[in-house]
C-alpha cells in the first residue's frame, strides 16, 4: 500500500507539471509574429526570503517555471536567488530580434545586474515583479509574450479531481488517527490520575 501511495504521489507531481498556472507555449521561430517575437530565454532574480515583496517571485519560480520549462524545453530558464531582501525581484524576458509590442508600450523601469547579457540577436524586457502575486506575474508574462496556455484534457481534469478527493480523504484520515491517539493519551492520563488517587487513599 505504501508503494502504491508513493506511485500516486509521483503521478500527481507529473500531472502538476503538465497543467496549471504557467502551462503554456511561448512563440517560437516558426510561430512568431511581429506583435509577439520568439522567446529565446527567461531569467528570474529574487531574494531567498519571502519578506520584502519577494514572495510572489518565489512562488512563480516554484509553481510556474517548472510548467513553462516542461512545455518549452528548448527555452533556457535561469534563476538567481540573492541575499539582498531590499533588492529587486525581476523577470527578464529575452526576445528574438525585437521586443513584443506590449513590452515596447511598457518599457522597463528597473534593471537586473544578475541577468545574462543579451546576445546581438536578442532584445530584453525586464519586469518588476516585486510585491506581485505569482498569478499576477503570470498574467503580465502572457500579455508581454503572447504565450498560449494549454488547457487540461478531460482525462487530466478527472485525474486532478481524483487526487483532490484523495487529499481530502487523507486529511480526514489524519484527523481521525490524531483523535484516536489523543483519546488514548487522555485515557492513560486518567488511569494514572486514578492510580495516584488510590495510592493517596491507602496512605491515609
Amino acid at each position: 500500500m505504501v508503494n502504491l501511495f508513493k506511485r500516486m504521489r509521483k503521478l500527481q507531481s507529473l500531472l502538476n507539471v503538465r497543467v496549471g498556472t504557467g502551462a503554456a507555449v511561448f512563440p517560437t521561430a516558426s510561430s512568431a509574429t511581429k506583435e509577439f517575437p520568439a522567446i529565446t530565454r527567461l531569467h528570474l532574480t529574487y531574494a531567498s526570503k519571502i519578506y520584502g515583496g519577494h514572495q510572489g517571485a518565489r512562488h512563480f519560480w516554484r509553481n510556474c517555471l517548472p510548467r513553462l520549462k516542461y512545455h518549452n524545453p528548448a527555452v533556457p530558464m535561469t534563476v538567481k536567488q540573492t541575499s539582498d531582501q531590499e533588492g529587486p525581484a525581476a523577470l527578464t524576458i529575452y526576445f528574438a530580434e525585437q521586443t513584443s509590442n506590449a513590452a515596447s508600450l511598457n518599457p522597463s523601469t528597473i534593471s537586473d545586474k544578475h541577468a545574462p547579457e543579451p546576445s546581438s540577436t536578442e532584445k530584453t524586457a525586464v519586469m518588476d515583479v516585486k510585491n506581485l502575486d505569482y498569478k499576477e506575474i503570470w498574467r503580465k508574462v502572457k500579455l508581454m509574450t503572447g504565450a498560449q496556455e494549454i488547457p487540461a484534457t478531460a482525462e487530466e481534469e478527472a485525474e486532478l479531481r481524483k487526487y483532490e478527493q484523495m487529499r481530502q480523504q487523507a486529511d480526514k484520515d489524519r484527523a481521525r488517527v490524531a483523535g484516536i491517539r489523543q483519546a488514548k493519551k487522555d485515557q492513560e492520563r486518567m488511569l494514572q490520575e486514578a492510580r495516584g488517587e488510590v495510592e493517596r487513599l491507602r496512605e491515609l
